[in-house]
């Protein structure tokens, strides 16, 4: 196989796995809401080939990776469509600051004790 035809093949096998199926799932319907699944995907893939005209040997190899990252839903309504993130990003800033103050109140009532 040439360096051309398996880069296609890893190429396709990839395709096959990242289609409108993995980055969005099926729909799900439920109390008047259809909801659809959004994922993040990333993929790379390599491969390389080699030959030798005295020895008559040859090589070949190819791989890749893919990553699919949950990020949301569509949530389609009668009265409208969102998407609704599932970036915790906020929130966990929130709970820091929180954590942080609660900390800093804590410590000055026992350096005042002390």
């Amino acid at each position: 196989m040439g360096s051309t035809a398996l880069i296609q093949s890893i190429r396709d096998s990839f395709t096959n796995y990242a289609g409108v199926k993995t980055l969005f799932g099926d729909p799900i319907e439920t109390q008047g809401k259809t909801v659809i699944p959004v994922a993040r995907i990333a993929y790379g893939f390599g491969a390389g080939s080699g030959s030798r005209t005295e020895d008559q040997s040859t090589g070949g190899g190819g791989g890749g990776g893919l990553k699919a990252t949950p990020v949301g839903v569509v949530e389609i309504t009668t009265q409208a469509t969102r998407f609704v993130s599932f970036n915790s990003t906020r929130n966990l800033l929130g709970a820091t600051a929180a954590g942080l103050a609660l900390g800093m109140l804590i410590g000055r009532r026992r350096a005042r004790r002390d």
